[in-house]
């Protein structure tokens, strides 16, 4: 067995929090079989407590206070820099999209350690909501069907998940800190509501008009959740990061909720308790249709994310792989998918790329020598040094070694039993017994606030 430190930091619209565990990796392979290595264990060490995210003027993230509050944090929970072995930085809803996020994301990776994740987007922010809230836990103890909602400050994160599966994820603009309130007034409106609504800063805080508008985000969710006719409300609040739809069917799903808002849905509030409208659109939601039928609240609600990225982001490769000359870790390798059989345009999107790129392969469940030295062929011939590569079948280090023949002494590294997309970003640590730790993510960071409709 091997232990991992793994460090989770989301830093969201409204709070910043930190969690440590410990990653327990084990072979549930017998003894004559090649290994197979699996996260056995994930048992959190230290949560810190739930911190309001510090903001500068113009509600720009203030990085040098979160530094601050992780190094506290750091010392709390009695560990270092050099401590750490993996997790993740997650910078989700509105905050991903402050015109610093970018600095800010790359200071917190520095002071975490060398394998933690610099990562933003809200499909990965779907999956850790999910599976640090318990709903993917709970869909695979079940073998229920669960639409998870993740509902923040500034957005809601979604993923239907089928027998602990995650099949799609969502994201919309909907959110308890859309609209601010100090001191009965309207302090702030996210621009996402720009036409959406008739409220103006300094206004007073009207309970009816607020209502209105928690009433409209509901809407939207229970039709990204199918239980309403969707309109142009839907696609108007859905983020433009996530792209196309990918139909996220619901029916005869239980609705599970977490984030900051879930705590407002059972648990009445006053309305300006946290001085936004989050107790308001919980009110809201538990008079739904999404909470008319079979609904629970997450195990983990406002932490849910955190808990995600400390303990469910890091996976472990399949045992089979090749590794020679190539330093590890590496950090935000960028996928290309060759989406054909053309080698000089597989080597042109390779060479437009910043950084090393990981060529990402199907493979073939059972190849023969020919197959696999006929594919190394191809590969030598026109990837750069170092040669990375992520298969999804086991046949990575039979590859690797048919290219290392072909380019002797040169650095390669093949993996087995990964999934990749264009577009994704691959992170790889030091061996573990014969796999590597590795994290998919994505690095999606826009320059500022937007409403996605414009």
């Amino acid at each position: 067995m091997a232990e991992l430190l793994s460090v989770g930091l989301d830093v969201g619209t409204t709070s910043t929090q930190l969690i440590v565990s410990k990653l327990t990796v084990s072979n549930r392979a017998g003894a004559f079989s090649v290994p197979e290595m699996e996260i056995a264990e994930r048992k959190i060490l230290y949560r810190s407590p739930v911190h309001f995210t510090p903001l500068l003027e113009g509600n720009l993230v203030d990085g040098d206070k979160i530094r601050l509050l992780v190094e506290e944090e750091y010392k709390n929970a009695g560990i270092s820099r050099e401590d750490v072995d993996t997790g993740a930085v997650i910078i989700t809803g509105e905050t991903s999209r402050k015109e610093n996020a970018r600095a800010v994301v790359s200071a917190l990776s520095e002071l975490a350690g060398d394998f933690v994740v610099a990562t933003a987007g809200p499909d990965l922010e779907s999956v850790l909501a999910a599976r640090g809230a318990g709903a993917v836990a709970y869909s695979a103890d079940t073998g229920k069907r669960v639409f998870h909602i993740d509902i923040g400050g500034g957005t809601s994160n979604m993923a239907l998940i089928e027998s602990g599966k995650i099949l799609c994820t969502d994201c919309l603009n909907v959110g308890g800190r859309l609209i601010k309130i100090q001191n009965g007034k309207i302090s702030y409106i996210s621009p996402v509501l720009e036409d959406l609504c008739d409220l103006r800063v300094g206004e007073d805080a009207d309970l009816n008009a607020l209502e209105e508008i928690a009433r409209m985000l509901t809407q939207a969710l229970e039709m990204a959740a199918g239980l309403r006719q969707p309109t142009d409300l839907l696609s108007r609040l859905r983020t433009a990061e996530l792209g196309a739809h990918q139909g996220c069917a619901v029916a005869d799903a239980v609705i599970s909720f977490s984030g900051g808002v879930a705590d407002c849905i059972d648990t009445r509030r006053e309305s300006f308790a946290f001085g936004d409208m989050g107790p308001i659109l919980g009110q809201c939601i538990r008079k739904s249709r999404l909470c008319q039928g079979s609904y629970r609240l997450g195990a983990e609600t406002i932490r849910a994310t955190v808990i995600g990225a400390g303990c469910h982001s890091a996976q472990l490769s399949g045992s089979t792989v090749f590794l020679q000359n190539v330093s590890l870790p590496l950090q935000n390798c960028p996928v290309v998918v060759p989406e054909s059989t053309d080698l000089q345009a597989v080597r042109r999107r390779i060479e437009n790329q910043e950084g090393t790129c990981v060529v990402a392969l199907t493979g073939e469940p059972a190849p023969g020598y020919a197959a696999v030295k006929a594919l190394a062929a191809d590969l030598a011939a026109i990837l750069p040094s170092p040669i990375l590569i992520g298969v999804e079948t086991d046949m990575a280090k039979a590859l690797g070694q048919a290219i290392a023949l072909l380019r002797p002494g040169e650095g390669i590294l093949c993996i087995d039993r990964v999934r990749l997309r264009d577009g994704d970003f691959l992170d790889i640590g030091s061996p573990i017994g014969p796999a590597l730790p590795v994290v998919v993510k994505t690095l999606i960071l826009e320059q500022e606030t937007r409403c996605p409709s414009q």
